[in-house]
């Protein structure tokens, strides 16, 4: 890994039971190349269970209970990604660790739209200025009209709203979706599934037609009142959190999640600047510095150990090296510090802010502590 913090990409998916997060953590980690062969949740037979629901109550539940950090590469960029509980029986955990992100992908059902968990969340994101993405999920099923979804989400989350992946036709009728800013038509093959992305030169062009077929016309009408009605892109406003981007897709048809992972790699933040008491920690100081956002015990069955899930705030972090625990003001040193890629782990030679690190312990470290 590359030892700079500004190509490091810290985020939260957040969403509310069963709108789809874990197939889309799943299938990111797909398109990144991090997995090979994703297993669909709740796969039966020889299937694996996704990679992000590693306990066993969550495979046998279909649920994320804890909190998995999932460090990756893509695109010239390390993704840490935070796959939160989205059950609501779980939801400190979840509060917790919207503390450690610097960004976050909301992700709504296109059948029911805003749900209870995911607004608790949203202002969770809100007081933090977290800037949030928007995955709108499952639009090959039967839904809510588009204008319908995106209007709620303007209005009960008081956000400017820019799409910039549209779905060509929903349910039955669905073709595909539409890449608004790049003109790409994102086509689907043998079982519905993404297949390949088609250059074209814009909705009017006639392979447009030929492509999306009987709801070519209805398409082309709504994605330019889409352009007409909404905001344009603004980076600045994005990751001020008044603006969030819209993508229509499909996890489980792999629909939209590379154009996604795409952005969060061009636009989402990298490090900010964390709070620490009435200090703030700028990511490019020199000294090492982090905190304590969860501890998970069992994570290993075959061992009993405990992990502190450290958030990397400043500084060049090398295994081996002793830090302070302000708690207890008693040095600790850090010999076996993981990366995690769900329940799989490499040892961590070195890290800088933004990156999650376990910590293995026994009780040393505990949630809030800071590391210096």
């Amino acid at each position: 890994m590359t030892s700079t913090y500004l190509n490091r990409r810290t985020f939260a998916i957040i969403s509310h039971p069963d709108a789809g997060k874990t197939t889309l953590t799943e299938k990111l980690l797909l398109f990144s190349g991090a997995i090979r062969l994703a297993g669909e949740v709740k796969a039966r037979g020889d299937r694996r269970r996704a990679r992000s629901d590693w306990l066993a109550i969550e495979q046998k539940r279909g649920i994320s209970v804890t909190t998995s950090a999932m460090t990756f590469e893509h695109a010239g960029c390390v993704f840490n990604l935070l796959d939160t509980p989205g059950h609501e029986d779980f939801s400190e955990d979840t509060y917790r660790t919207l503390t450690a992100v610097d960004s976050a992908v909301m992700v709504i059902d296109a059948a029911k739209g805003i749900e209870s968990q995911t607004r608790k969340l949203f202002e969770v994101c809100r007081l933090r200025d977290i800037p949030i993405m928007t995955f709108i999920n499952k639009v090959d099923r039967e839904g809510r009209d588009p204008f319908d979804l995106i209007d709620e989400i303007a209005d009960q989350l008081a956000l400017d709203v820019s799409p910039r992946l549209w779905p060509i036709g929903t349910g039955g009728r669905f073709k595909g979706c539409y890449d608004i800013q790049e003109n790409r038509f994102l086509l689907g093959g043998d079982g519905g599934k993404y297949e390949r992305a088609i250059e074209i030169a814009g909705p009017n062009d006639p392979q447009f037609a030929a492509l999306a077929g009987d709801v070519a016309d209805e398409t082309r009408e709504a994605m330019a009142l889409a352009r007409e009605g909404y905001a344009p892109f603004d980076l600045e406003s994005y990751r001020d959190g008044a603006l969030t981007p819209i993508y229509f897709g499909s996890a489980l048809k792999e629909f939209s999640v590379a154009e996604l992972l795409r952005d969060i790699a061009r636009f989402a933040p990298c490090p900010r600047a964390q709070k620490a008491g009435d200090e703030t920690i700028a990511p490019d100081a020199a000294d090492v510095a982090g905190f304590v956002f969860k501890v998970q015990a069992n994570m290993d069955p075959n061992h009993r150990d405990r992990i502190a899930f450290v958030r990397l705030c400043s500084g060049e972090f090398r295994r081996g090296m002793k830090l302070k625990v302000s708690r207890t003001d008693k040095l600790l040193a850090v010999n076996s510090p993981i990366f995690f890629l769900a329940q799989e782990r490499n040892l961590a030679e070195e890290a800088v802010a933004g990156d999650i690190v376990g910590v293995p312990n026994h009780g040393a470290l505990g949630v809030g502590d800071t590391l210096s």
